[in-house]
């Protein structure tokens, strides 16, 4: 059993893709054009921000929100550790210095105590950049008051969490600026690389638009160095055959999440916080978490994924070193022990399979399969 299985999902929506590879070959139009115009258009209402853009990937997402916001050589962002490379590397590809805050044991996201504390000891961070890990989003209740009283914008990394929402409000419109990705593990997938940028101020998205376009407006004619990060029309119309399902996909997951629960529970293996073998990870009652990941902390984790591999059901590690140990972060001057909760989860976490189309069946095998190995 896989982690994922995108060939279920395909079965299920083959004929409008291929139409909508047709209606673009047929145009003729492969680099952004009007296609890119209404996923743009299309993942603005979505989300509820003012514009979107869309770009080549979600690290690329990431760079273009923090140039457009005006971060440069010199500047300090502040995010977490415990996130993929591009979190933080993007951060570094600005010119700026990554600035990293533990996290909250219970959800693994961004802990705002912890960012406060940096937040007091650091004049240079000009940006907040919380990851929406897993699917959930930050704790943005005690997020955006910090970001209000040391006066720095926030930017989402919302590459997990397309359709997420913190107290009715979605991803994407929680901060001045969102980056999305559209990679084909996400539960919003592209057939390829892809991602999108979302603004609270359209004057933002236009800087964005001519980053993506090598810092241009108007062809041949540069006003700044950008990139050469524009969207592909085969994948925006891939991606808006998608989005009209997204919220049942999404819903999909949050009653294979529960049954998930339901059934470690029912194993004992989880029957309350650190009682057990397993621990689940927390989703707070105003926060829509739609699962990109299901991720559980486990004791013994090595052997346990081991134990799984030769049931083949498939597993993954998300991560297992957290950003501030990472050789290429080195300069930063981090040490083992800097950033606890990080580097405990880094040992802990298992994500387990998870899509729309699991069945109860094989939910039921893999905590099976879970509590024969801690028996």
């Amino acid at each position: 059993m896989p982690l994922l299985d995108l060939s279920r999902q395909y079965r299920a929506i083959r004929d409008q893709v291929l139409a909508a590879v047709e209606r673009v070959c047929t145009s003729q139009h492969f680099i952004l054009g009007e296609e890119v115009a209404a996923l743009e258009h299309e993942i603005a209402a979505f989300t509820g921000a003012s514009a979107a853009v869309g770009c080549a990937s979600g690290t690329d997402a990431l760079w273009l929100a923090l140039l457009a916001l005006g971060i440069q050589p010199g500047d300090a962002v502040l995010t977490t550790p415990f996130s993929f490379l591009a979190s933080a590397s993007a951060i570094a590809r600005a010119g700026a210095r990554p600035v990293f805050a533990d996290i909250d044991p219970d959800t693994l996201n961004l802990d705002a105590n912890h960012a406060r504390t940096k937040l007091e000891t650091s004049r240079r961070i000009r940006a907040l950049l919380p990851v929406h890990l897993y699917g959930q989003c930050a704790d943005m209740d005690a997020l955006q008051p910090l970001a209000d009283e040391f006066e720095i914008p926030i930017i989402e990394d919302a590459a997990q969490a397309t359709g997420a929402a913190w107290r009715g409000r979605r991803a994407g419109s929680l901060g001045v600026a969102a980056a999305f990705s559209f990679y084909p593990t996400k539960n919003l997938s592209a057939y390829g690389d892809a991602g999108l940028v979302t603004a609270s101020n359209p004057e933002y998205a236009e800087h964005m638009r001519r980053l993506r376009s090598h810092g241009s407006a108007k062809r041949y004619y540069h006003e700044e160095f950008g990139s050469n990060s524009r969207l592909d029309a085969i994948q925006a119309a891939i991606l808006r055959v998608k989005l009209p399902h997204l919220e049942t996909w999404n819903s999909e997951r949050r009653a294979r999440a529960a049954n998930y629960d339901r059934l470690f529970k029912e194993a004992g293996l989880a029957s309350g916080k650190g009682s057990g073998p397993v621990r689940l990870l927390h989703t707070p009652p105003h926060a829509c978490h739609v699962f990109h990941q299901y991720v559980i902390r486990a004791t013994r984790r090595d052997e346990l994924r081991a134990f799984l591999a030769e049931r083949k059901i498939g597993t993954e590690i998300y991560y297992p070193v957290p950003l501030h140990l990472q050789e290429c972060f080195a300069y930063l001057g981090y040490r083992e022990g800097d950033l606890p909760q990080a580097e405990l989860a880094a040992h802990e976490v298992l994500a387990l399979p998870m899509f729309p189309e699991l069945t109860e069946d094989e939910q039921s095998w893999v905590v099976t399969s879970i509590a024969e190995f801690y028996s």
